[in-house]
């Protein structure tokens, strides 16, 4: 799943409590305590949710998840993507997964609200000429995210200490106050 909204992270969520045995890897997405908040409530198994920290673009959302997806062996994976960013994201994971073997279908959730950011054709095919360029050069170098942490890992202390807050627009709080 790539970041960027918490109802992508609902969705994920109904999808991996009805799938116990796929693995879900959620490519920087909202506040851990959130996200353990929302697979907790759909009673997703937590040992079989990943989160990988190191993206901060859609480029590195593929270029950090690559690694990760060829250490399971993955040959075919669901994107969950929004509408708006459905395009773009496409054709990078149709380039860089293709390139190595893995097929991709994409789940398209429906966003409320205005997208935070805006698909230009310019930044669209910057990025798939990155893509194109990341798919050749892939298969020499691999990347690894040194910040990767399983759902059940997540340190609830630590973060209650940093006064974190969830999204509400989703019906999604802070695990304290789910108590």
């Amino acid at each position: 799943m790539l970041g960027g909204s918490i109802a992508r992270e609902v969705y994920a969520a109904d999808f991996a409590s009805k799938n116990a045995k796929i693995p879900v890897l959620i490519s920087q997405g909202s506040q851990e305590p959130c996200i353990l908040s929302i697979f907790k409530r759909k009673r997703a198994i937590l040992s079989n949710i990943w989160l990988e920290k190191c993206a901060n673009s859609t480029f590195d959302n593929f270029f950090y998840s690559l690694p990760i997806l060829e250490s399971w062996k993955a040959r075919k994976i669901k994107l969950i993507t929004s509408h708006s960013h459905l395009p773009r994201a496409k054709w990078m994971a149709q380039i860089i997964f293709g390139a190595h073997g893995i097929w991709v279908e994409f789940d398209v959730v429906q966003e409320q609200g205005v997208p935070g950011n805006q698909e230009s054709p310019f930044k669209t095919a910057l990025d798939i000429i990155r893509s194109f360029a990341w798919a050749l050069w892939s298969h020499f170098q691999h990347p690894q995210c040194a910040n990767v942490i399983n759902l059940k890992d997540v340190n609830l202390d630590a973060w209650r200490q940093t006064g974190y807050k969830c999204e509400r627009e989703v019906g999604i709080e802070s695990i304290d106050e789910q108590k």
